[in-house]
């Protein structure tokens, strides 16, 4: 699986919620959740509008929802966020939260406001006090939407810029004007919000060497503390997947501009945390020690949003095309508050899956697998239960046993984290039906 191409998926969760199936007989969010150590929890709010729908976009949003549904939403969120919090009882607590999409800055001001109080009153998030992530776009970024953010402690806002170049964005499917982008990255770095993200993709059709370079100087010209450059991706059901065509040099394109970026933040002072993360060196990690992704559980508010606990993931449906977001987005709507305290798709992870999940989590980061951790964890050695890692290590592409990736296998992150799939997880991606 290593020796084929390097762009075979982006794991960012495991399992991907192509693995989830409707779970019969529904469990109790109570029950779920009382199994759990609750006391520093990640919540994740979700907000499914967009004022576009970018080409390569496959993330479960609507774009120029009418205003009636937007504020029927956040009606509904906070229905399910009582339902949720009740569910949680009074022990919970939570160590980070963020607020991604969609575009949650899709929201005015008053809306957003509204959406921090179901945070803070509802699920009891502690803003100012805890990280939080809040994911913005260009056209957004206005500063009556970010003095709300920042009132509430925001300690993070990312940006998808994709590209500092029109054409380019064009050609991903994003028509947006570098003029607007730089207005709204000053008008972020006026709030004074710590951390500013931004975004970048490369192997987009045309993109050069030459090109490329522009995007990041451009970006680097406002010294952000974190960015995340991604490679371009054609998925079904996309405006790109639409009119994708085979490109036999595609992935010698990609791997020649990741390399590139890799050396040019390098030398600008910026020290690669995984494949797509570079932060700059002098910014700690904003998360802090006491919050471990792989051990701690996930709160998932909205329509599209995920949870995790130890043996659970579960969610809603899943859809790409605009007719079935819709359609899902509707049932959300209509739901009576009481359908809130059951989890009703999900996939159930054993005892191999958890370990699975802790190794994936740690392996594609630049750290690797913390052995003493995983140690004690569950009493055994990851080098037992996946024997496989030697093999990256013969190839060249991890040290230690396995257990940190090299230069190289950093760049095969996407190649080397489908490949550690299990079985029935893969097979439960492969049966299912994208809509």
């Amino acid at each position: 699986m290593t020796d084929g191409s390097p762009y075979q998926g982006y794991l960012y969760a495991y399992p991907h919620k192509t693995a989830y199936r409707q779970l019969d007989p529904r469990p109790a969010l109570a029950d779920v959740w009382s199994r759990e150590q609750t006391e520093a929890l990640f919540l994740y709010v979700h907000l499914p509008f967009c004022e576009m729908r970018c080409g390569f976009c496959n993330l479960f949003t609507r774009s120029n929802a009418p205003a009636e549904q937007v504020t029927a939403y956040l009606a509904q969120l906070r229905r399910q966020a009582v339902q949720v919090a009740d569910a949680l009882g009074e022990r919970a607590g939570f160590a980070r939260a963020a607020f991604g999409g969609g575009t949650p800055t899709y929201l005015s001001a008053d809306e957003l406001t509204e959406l921090f109080e179901i945070a803070t009153g509802t699920m009891g998030v502690s803003l100012p006090g805890v990280p939080l992530s809040v994911e913005t776009s260009p056209a957004t970024a206005t500063p009556d939407r970010l003095a709300v953010l920042a009132a509430y402690g925001t300690t993070r806002v990312s940006m998808g810029v994709q590209s500092f170049l029109d054409a380019e964005a064009r050609a991903a499917g994003r028509p947006q004007r570098r003029t607007e982008v730089e207005q709204a990255l000053g008008a972020i770095r006026d709030a004074a919000v710590p951390i500013l993200n931004v975004d970048l993709i490369y192997g987009i059709d045309g993109q050069t060497a030459a090109t490329w370079a522009q995007s990041l100087t451009a970006a680097l010209e406002w010294s952000p503390e974190e960015l995340y450059l991604y490679p371009l991706y054609v998925r079904p059901l996309t405006g790109l997947g639409r009119r994708a065509h085979t490109r036999d040099d595609w992935d010698v394109q990609r791997q020649s501009l990741y390399q590139q970026a890799v050396e040019t933040l390098t030398a600008a002072g910026y020290r690669q945390e995984s494949m797509r993360q570079f932060r700059r060196a002098d910014v700690a990690d904003p998360d802090g020690p006491d919050y471990c992704c792989q051990d701690d559980g996930m709160v998932g508010l909205g329509c599209g949003a995920r949870s995790y606990t130890t043996q659970l993931h579960y969610s809603f449906d899943y859809a790409v095309s605009v007719p079935q977001v819709r359609a899902v987005l509707d049932d959300y709507l209509s739901r009576p508050a009481g359908d809130f305290a059951w989890a009703e798709f999900g996939f159930a992870l054993d005892d191999a899956e958890q370990r699975r999940r802790w190794l994936l989590k740690s392996l594609l980061r630049a750290v690797g697998v913390d052995e003493a951790a995983y140690l004690a964890r569950f009493g055994s050695l990851p080098a037992q239960d996946f024997p496989q890692l030697a093999e990256l290590t013969d190839r060249g592409l991890a040290t230690d046993g396995g257990l940190r990736l090299t230069a190289a296998g950093l760049a095969r992150s996407d190649a080397i984290g489908p490949w550690l799939v299990s079985g029935a997880v893969r097979r439960a991606m492969d049966g299912y039906v994208l809509q």
